[in-house]
């Protein structure tokens, strides 16, 4: 089933079922009028959701065009956005460029921050800026949405938990991280509001691509109508889903509508080091940091500047089939 946001004249819009292929949806508000008061009972609403879901497929029910500029993020703020970063790759590369080393223990215990979740943009808002000099960067990744997950969840009771699956471009700041990891108390102003795909996928509508932890199809970013990057979600994840939601809920437990990230997808080259731009015939990258990194490593300069006003990104992920599973994710870059 696929799930998506509306606006309407609320703060939370409105919930309707979409089609498989995007082009139709018809609203849930007789079900549960947003998507948040879905999760709060999906064991009851889910059912009449999927029915919905299969109604609209067969054409029993009217239907109006789905159109994913209209859509808001699946949760246009929720109760819980924790990211972390199960690409250790990526970890490496990006501490490499600020000339920070990894510690080992990166590869077996996950990282992972708290974000902010009370604004998220909508997948076709523009990402606004006061000033170029910040340094902005895409961050293409993938999320899933958890139904409640008790404090000291083990991987199988979190594998259960996971309701459903989107796409995140987690906007960061790169001129500003440096600094404010400096203090020893993590991001704030360096991570402003991200923003996810318009459709939000129950995992068996992933069929084979989702193996209960991951999600196995190359994530697409294209850079001003160019493509970035294309690397496989379901490849050098270190830490996959059930684990990254059970390392959230060590201490705490995790409510119904929370989000978590598997942070910028990343994949190595094939002899084990970075990867290799797709004009290389590489799978290319998920964020610019990763290029500017692989830039300075070859040639001692990073030659692929951050993102100006005016740049366009755009993150989506094809499924087995060759259409879209989540709609995309397509933003310019402007002036605030």
């Amino acid at each position: 089933m696929k799930l998506a946001t509306l606006k309407d004249r609320t703060r939370d819009g409105m919930l309707v079922v979409v089609s498989r292929d995007l082009t139709r949806c018809i609203s849930a508000r007789p079900i549960a009028s947003t998507l948040q008061a879905a999760l709060d009972d999906w064991e009851h609403v889910a059912p009449r959701l999927a029915d919905l879901a299969h109604d609209l497929e067969l054409g029993a029910v009217p239907a109006e065009r789905f159109h994913e500029h209209e859509a808001l993020s699946p949760l246009p703020r929720a109760y819980q956005w924790a990211d972390g970063s199960a690409y250790v790759n990526h970890v490496e590369l990006v501490r490499k460029a600020r000339g920070a080393e990894m510690p080992a223990s990166f590869w077996t215990d996950p990282l992972m921050y708290q974000g902010g979740s009370d604004t998220f943009l909508a997948p076709r808002a523009p990402i606004r800026m006061a000033s170029e000099d910040f340094g902005t960067d895409l961050e293409g990744e993938v999320a899933v949405v958890t139904g409640d997950v008790p404090m000291g969840a083990t991987p199988a009771e979190a594998a259960a938990a996971i309701r459903l699956v989107m796409l995140v471009n987690d906007v960061s700041l790169r001129n500003l991280i440096p600094a404010e990891l400096a203090k020893g108390f993590g991001f704030f102003q360096s991570k402003p509001s991200s923003a996810f795909s318009p459709v939000a996928v129950t995992p068996d509508e992933l069929g084979e691509a989702w193996d209960g932890g991951k999600v196995r199809l190359p994530l697409l970013v294209a850079l001003n109508g160019k493509p970035f990057g294309k690397a496989d979600a379901g490849v050098d994840m270190t830490f996959d889903f059930p684990a990254l939601i059970a390392h959230a809920a060590k201490t705490r437990p995790l409510g119904a509508g929370a989000i978590v990230g598997s942070g910028t997808v990343s994949n190595r080259g094939p002899d084990g080091g970075p990867g290799t731009p797709i004009d290389d015939g590489g799978a290319g990258y998920s964020c610019i940091a990763e290029i500017r990194t692989v830039e300075t490593i070859r040639s001692g300069t990073a030659k692929t500047p951050f993102l100006a006003f005016g740049d366009t990104v755009r993150i989506e992920m094809k499924g087995l089939d060759g259409h879209s599973v989540f709609g995309a994710i397509e933003q310019v870059v402007e002036r605030a």
